[in-house]
């Protein structure tokens, strides 16, 4: 947890020494890794995390080009959070709805199925300490949503409570009360790696 612990601090920290981005494709480049990981961490499949990711670039290229470079930050993680949640949403419809029907279609084919989330190692699982970097991941995952949200944006992006509680269209004081209750679970749940 050790080595964990020194990544992510040292990752924070250069999240805290980044500069604003002198043009858009800038902050794209940036962020576009962290956006990835964040994305595979909360649905579990690199596919629909590429998707959400070119999805709030996309977004956030067509409506908020002319925003200053410091309001990219925040617009880009609440619209990568919205697109996220889509698509969780619509993984439960679709899972109810082939459920109804039967997993038929009306010419008698086989719908596809919905398939739970590949939890195939991905490249954050690579890193030094593979163990505590699966258990903390899955301690993660086992997270409330918004809990998981206000601890990835906080934690890992770095995003002060001000810029995080933008992202998640809430108040700065949910984003202290989400985070605190997200760090009292993974203390408790991440006891054996003290």
């Amino acid at each position: 947890m050790n080595s964990l612990a020194g990544t992510l601090d040292s990752e924070l920290l250069a999240a805290g020494a980044r500069a604003v981005p002198a043009s858009l494709d800038a902050f794209l480049a940036d962020v576009e890794r962290r956006a990835f990981r964040l994305a595979e961490l909360q649905l579990g499949h690199r596919e629909d995390a590429m998707d959400a990711v070119q999805d709030a670039m996309l977004r956030l290229v067509r409506h908020y080009r002319e925003k200053p470079a410091q309001e990219w930050t925040p617009l880009f993680w609440g619209i990568l959070r919205r697109r996220i949640v889509d698509l969780q949403r619509r993984r439960k419809v679709r899972s109810i709805v082939v459920g109804w029907l039967g997993g038929r279609d009306e010419d008698g084919e086989d719908l596809p199925a919905w398939e739970p989330p590949d939890n195939a190692p991905g490249p954050l699982q690579r890193l030094h300490d593979s163990q505590s970097w699966s258990d903390l991941t899955a301690a993660v995952q086992r997270l409330p949503q918004r809990q998981r949200e206000a601890f990835l944006l906080r934690m890992l992006e770095g995003l002060d409570v001000a810029q995080t509680a933008q992202a998640m269209g809430c108040s700065e004081g949910s984003v202290k009360t989400h985070l605190s209750r997200a760090m009292h679970h993974l203390r408790d749940q991440l006891e054996d790696w003290r």
